[in-house]
């Protein structure tokens, strides 16, 4: 049955630089790449392919030696071009320079009614070998799913909270077909239910609304209410030993197309937004893009940081970086590597505050103001300091405060106990915005998982 849910707690964070119903087509990237780091619990990341090998898009060149049924497979075709590494050898990317026209490799193709017969040990062999499993995501850890295991449920969050969110009903239109097929497969793993949580505010995608075997929850509150962790906590609440999956409606869309044309499709409509940007709009791409694509001459400044998906949870990869593998957005934000005189203490209108202290009369401009704010963090670490804020940006029924502190002493009951199983680094984002101790909570909850999963 249907559920209407009304959150009370989170923080809306209003960035200028939306972007606009506009999608272009035009700007073809030359190089691609998939990255290792995209894929949280991969432990040992091995190319397949060297420099110079030809592939097409679905051709595998990447696994996790610790999990070698699972293939992650090139975006488009072309050639082997650069394969990077870091430090002690650490795989970083691998890299291809893209045909002008992309060629696939093929897989079984089914009509929608063919599909409903194929048993789920065949569906599960296709996926796992056309590189579309990575579109399914295991909680409790926020890690690419075991293929053995049985889902109580399956989640799928239809829209997007986050600062400068992509509208899906921009990226995703005319995806129906595609979608249902994707729905129709992912029911085969479960007896559960497939639960699609939409946005009651806004307007609903067609893409969710004309979906069948699936259960639509309306949701409505701030971020982070688009979260699927969020959503899953009010909806079908995770225990140990449960296991959830989750999967995004590009993903679903992915593996539904995989079964209808044999294919496997990296193609993706993403928005690349921010306040640097001269026109922020939508373009279509593949995974993998080079982000300078889309940043040679529409940027405001060259003193900006490049941010693949959103300001809270993505990730810093610099003007010669490739989009991540989950991003839909995109984000262009200025550099904070200055010092500010007196710091969050002068007097202005121009700073967003949580607290109703940082830049002292910030709070007077209300919920619509759209501000241009840097990644200058005004503060290093310091001492953990015990607020009571994180609670109020966690619309969930645990104690952020005291979850972080069991993980930084390293005591599992109590990570157990206060409700570690329930959340990933993103469903922490906004306490790392407003915490006054600027520590780096998101990774304090990543370490925290690990540690639950590794030990």
């Amino acid at each position: 049955m249907s559920k209407t849910v009304k959150l009370r707690k989170g923080f809306d964070i209003n960035l200028a630089g939306k972007a606009e119903n506009k999608v272009s087509d035009s700007h073809i990237s030359r190089t691609y790449a998939i990255k290792p780091t995209d894929f949280i619990g991969m432990q040992r990341p091995k190319a397949i392919l060297e420099v110079g090998d030809s592939v097409k898009a679905g051709t595998p060149i990447l696994l996790d030696k610790k999990n070698e049924s699972v293939n992650y497979v090139a975006p488009v075709s072309g050639e082997i071009v650069d394969i990077k590494r870091g430090e002690k050898r650490k795989l970083l990317e691998i890299v291809i320079l893209a045909d002008k026209t992309v060629e696939y490799e093929s897989f079984n193709k089914y009509s929608s009614s063919d599909l409903a017969k194929v048993n789920k040990d065949d569906l599960k062999a296709q996926m796992l070998n056309a590189g579309v499993w990575p579109n399914i995501i295991m909680r409790p850890f926020g890690v690419v799913a075991n293929s053995d295991d049985t889902p109580k449920s399956i989640f799928i969050s239809g829209f997007d909270s986050s600062p400068l969110a992509p509208d899906y009903n921009i990226i995703f239109k005319g995806e129906e077909k595609a979608f249902q097929a994707g729905v129709d497969v992912l029911k085969k793993f479960t007896s559960g239910n497939i639960h699609v949580n939409v946005n009651a505010a806004d307007e609903v995608s067609p893409v969710f609304l004309t979906a069948e075997k699936v259960q639509v929850n309306k949701f409505v509150g701030k971020h982070p209410v688009g979260n699927v962790g969020v959503q899953i906590h009010h909806i079908d609440p995770i225990a140990k030993g449960d296991i959830v999956w989750t999967v995004s409606p590009g993903g679903v869309i992915q593996i539904g197309k995989l079964f209808l044309e044999g294919k496997y499709d990296a193609s993706k409509t993403i928005a690349v937004v921010g306040s640097e940007v001269n026109n922020p709009q939508y373009y279509k791409t593949y995974a993998g893009a080079a982000v300078k694509t889309f940043t040679e001459g529409t940027l405001k400044t060259d003193h900006v940081r490049y941010v693949s998906g959103n300001v809270l949870t993505g990730e810093s990869i610099g003007e010669e970086g490739y989009l991540g593998f989950y991003s839909n957005q995109f984000t262009v934000l200025p550099e904070g590597d200055h010092y500010q005189f007196m710091g969050w203490i002068a007097p202005t209108f121009n700073k967003l505050s949580f607290h109703k202290s940082f830049g002292l009369f910030s709070f007077l401009n209300g919920s619509k103001k759209e501000y241009v704010l840097d990644t200058n963090t005004h503060g290093e670490p310091r001492a953990f300091v015990q607020t009571g804020e994180f609670e109020k940006v966690v619309p969930m029924d645990i104690l952020p405060t005291h979850l972080i502190k069991a993980i930084l002493a390293e005591d599992f009951d109590e990570m157990e106990e206060l409700g570690l199983y329930e959340v990933i680094e993103e469903d922490f984002a906004l306490c790392e915005f407003i915490d006054v101790s600027k520590h780096h909570v998101q990774s304090i909850v990543r370490e925290g998982l690990d540690l639950l999963q590794y030990s």
